[in-house]
C-alpha cells in the first residue's frame, strides 16, 4: 500500500514538474510573441514616420511650406481619401451597383439619374462661393463637415436599403466634393510659390490626390469587407471631420478681402460666367477639354460593353485568348486608365512650360492620333494604349485648363467660372458615355473609334484655326498700336527739359 502511495506521489511530482515546465515555456513563448509584436509595432511606426517625413519633404518642397501650398496638398489628399472611401463603402449598395451586366437601357438611365442632376447643380456652386471669398477656409471646411454628416445619414440608410436617402446623400457628397475642388482651384494663385508654375502646382495637388486614392481603394475594400458598409461610412465621417479641422487651419492669406460692389454707373451686377464671357484663351482650353472628356466617357462604356458582349478579337469565339478572360480584361483596362492619369499628373508636375494653352492642344492632338491608330490596329494592347493615352490627356489637359482659368479670370468671378467649366466637363462625360452605349450596339470597334476620332480631329482643326486667327489679330493690333504711337511721337511738339536747380539737394543721390 505504501509503495502505491509513493508511486502516486512520484507521478504527481513529475506531472507537476511537466505542468510547470509547460507554463514556463508558454510564458517564454508569450514574452517572445509580445516582444515580436512590440518590435513589429515599432518597425511599423518607424516606417510610418519615415513615409510621413518623406511625404512632408515632397509636399513642402520649392517653398510650398512658406506659402501654404504644402498644407493645401495634404488637405486635398485627405479630401481624396474620404471621397474614395465613400465610393468603396457604397460600391455594394443598391445605389452604387452599376448594372454593367444588364441591358444598355438601365445603364443609360443610371448615367442620367446619377450624373445629370449633379452637372445641373454645379453652375450654382460657383456664384455662391464667389460671395464668400473672404472666408474660403471656412467654405472648404464646411464642404468637409457637410460630407461627414451626409456619411452619417447614409450609414443609417444602408441597413434598410433606403434608396432615397442614399441617392440624396451621394448626390450631396458629389456636389460638396465639387464645391471643395472649385474653392481649392480658386485659391491656388494665392498659395503659389515663386519657383513653381500654376501647371506644376496643380499637378502636384493632383498627383498626391491620385496616389492617395489608389492607396485607399484596397484599404477601403478590406475595411468594408471586415466592418461592413455602414460602419465604414461612420469611419469616413471621422475622416471628413478631421480634414475639416485642418481646413480651418490653412493660412489666412487664402481668404480674399471682399471687393466693393459695382455702382450703377460702372455697369450691371456681375453675371454668371458662360463660355461666351470667359475670353478666347479660356474658351479654347474648355472646348479642347470637353472633346477629351467626351471621348473619355465614350471609351469607358464603349469598351466595357464590347468586352461584356465578347465582341473584341481576344475574347471572340472560336479562339478566345486563354489567359485574358472578361474579368482580367476589365482589370487591365482599369489599371491602364489609372496609370495614364498618374503619368499625366507626373508630367505636368515636371513641366516648366508657361504656355498651358499649347499643352491643351497637344493633349487633344495626341488623343486624336491614338484613336485613329487604335481603330486601325484594334486589339488588346491597342485598347490598353488608348486607355492610357485618354486618361493621360484628360488629367494633363484639365491641369492646364485650371492654370489658364487661374491666370485669365479675375478673382471676383473665378469660382463661378470653375463651376461652369466643371458642369460642361461633367455633361460632356455623360454625353460621351451615352454615345458609347449606342455605338457599342454595332459591335464594331472600328466604327465607334473612327466616329469619335473624326470628332476629335474636327475639334482640333477648328481650335487651331481659331488660335491662329486670334494670334494674327493680336499681332495686327499690336503693330497698329505701335504705328499709332510712333506717329503721335513724330507730330507731338518738342518740349525742352526743365532746367535743374542745382541749389537744391538731390532727393535720390547716387
Amino acid at each position: 500500500m505504501e509503495g502505491g502511495w509513493e508511486r502516486a506521489r512520484d507521478l504527481s511530482r513529475r506531472v507537476g514538474r511537466g505542468v510547470a515546465g509547460a507554463g514556463r515555456a508558454t510564458a517564454r513563448a508569450g514574452k517572445a510573441t509580445a516582444g515580436g509584436t512590440v518590435r513589429a509595432g515599432k518597425a511599423t511606426a518607424g516606417a510610418a514616420r519615415s513615409v510621413g517625413r518623406a511625404t512632408r519633404r515632397l509636399t513642402h518642397a520649392n517653398g510650398a511650406d512658406r506659402t501654404g501650398l504644402g498644407r493645401l496638398i495634404e488637405l486635398t489628399a485627405g479630401n481624396s481619401a474620404g471621397d474614395t472611401l465613400v465610393t468603396v463603402a457604397l460600391a455594394g449598395t443598391v445605389f452604387f451597383g452599376v448594372p454593367v451586366g444588364e441591358a444598355r437601357g438601365p445603364v443609360a438611365l443610371y448615367l442620367v439619374i446619377t450624373m445629370l442632376p449633379f452637372a445641373l447643380l454645379a453652375p450654382f456652386v460657383g456664384p455662391i462661393l464667389d460671395r464668400f471669398r473672404s472666408g474660403r477656409r471656412y467654405v472648404m471646411a464646411g464642404t468637409l463637415f457637410g460630407r461627414g454628416l451626409l456619411c452619417f445619414a447614409m450609414a443609417a440608410a444602408v441597413g434598410p436599403q433606403d434608396l432615397l436617402t442614399l441617392f440624396a446623400g451621394a448626390l450631396g457628397v458629389l456636389v460638396l466634393s465639387k464645391a471643395y475642388n472649385v474653392s481649392r482651384a480658386a485659391i491656388m494663385p494665392s498659395v503659389l510659390p515663386a519657383d513653381i508654375t500654376l501647371v506644376s502646382a496643380n499637378a502636384r495637388v493632383a498627383l498626391f490626390s491620385l496616389v492617395t486614392a489608389g492607396v485607399m481603394v484596397p484599404v477601403g475594400a478590406g475595411l468594408t469587407l471586415w466592418l461592413g458598409s455602414a460602419t465604414m461610412l461612420r469611419v469616413v465621417m471621422v475622416v471628413f471631420l478631421v480634414a475639416g479641422v485642418f481646413a480651418v487651419r490653412l493660412p489666412r492669406h487664402v481668404d480674399s478681402p471682399d471687393l466693393e460692389e459695382e455702382t450703377p454707373e460702372e455697369g450691371r451686377a456681375p453675371r454668371w460666367r458662360t463660355l461666351l464671357q470667359v475670353g478666347p484663351a479660356v474658351a479654347e482650353a474648355v472646348w479642347a477639354n470637353v472633346a477629351i472628356r467626351l471621348f473619355s466617357g465614350f471609351l469607358l462604356f464603349f469598351l466595357l460593353f464590347l468586352v461584356q458582349d465578347k465582341a473584341v478579337p481576344w475574347l471572340a469565339p472560336p479562339a478566345p485568348d486563354p489567359f485574358f478572360d472578361l474579368t482580367k480584361t476589365i482589370g487591365v483596362l482599369a489599371l491602364a486608365a489609372g496609370l495614364g492619369g498618374l503619368v499625366g499628373a507626373v508630367i505636368a508636375n515636371w513641366t516648366r512650360n508657361h504656355a498651358p494653352g499649347l499643352i491643351v492642344l497637344l493633349t487633344l492632338a495626341t488623343t486624336a492620333v491614338t484613336a485613329v491608330v487604335t481603330a486601325v490596329l484594334f486589339g488588346l494592347w491597342a485598347a490598353v494604349a488608348i486607355s492610357v493615352v485618354t486618361a493621360f490627356a484628360q488629367e494633363l489637359g484639365k491641369l492646364a485648363l485650371d492654370a489658364i482659368v487661374q491666370q485669365e479670370i479675375g478673382e471676383e468671378v473665378r469660382s463661378s467660372t470653375f463651376g461652369v467649366v466643371e458642369a460642361f466637363l461633367q455633361l460632356a462625360w455623360v454625353f460621351g458615355g451615352l454615345i458609347g452605349l449606342g455605338l457599342s450596339l454595332t459591335e464594331s470597334s472600328t466604327a465607334g473609334l473612327v466616329t469619335l476620332a473624326a470628332v476629335l480631329t474636327v475639334t482640333l482643326g477648328w481650335l487651331v484655326v481659331r488660335r491662329r486667327a486670334r494670334i494674327r489679330t493680336a499681332g495686327a493690333r499690336a503693330r497698329q498700336a505701335a504705328a499709332h504711337a510712333a506717329a503721335h511721337a513724330e507730330t507731338a511738339p518738342y518740349a525742352p527739359p526743365e532746367p535743374v536747380d542745382r541749389t537744391k539737394p538731390l532727393t535720390n543721390p547716387p
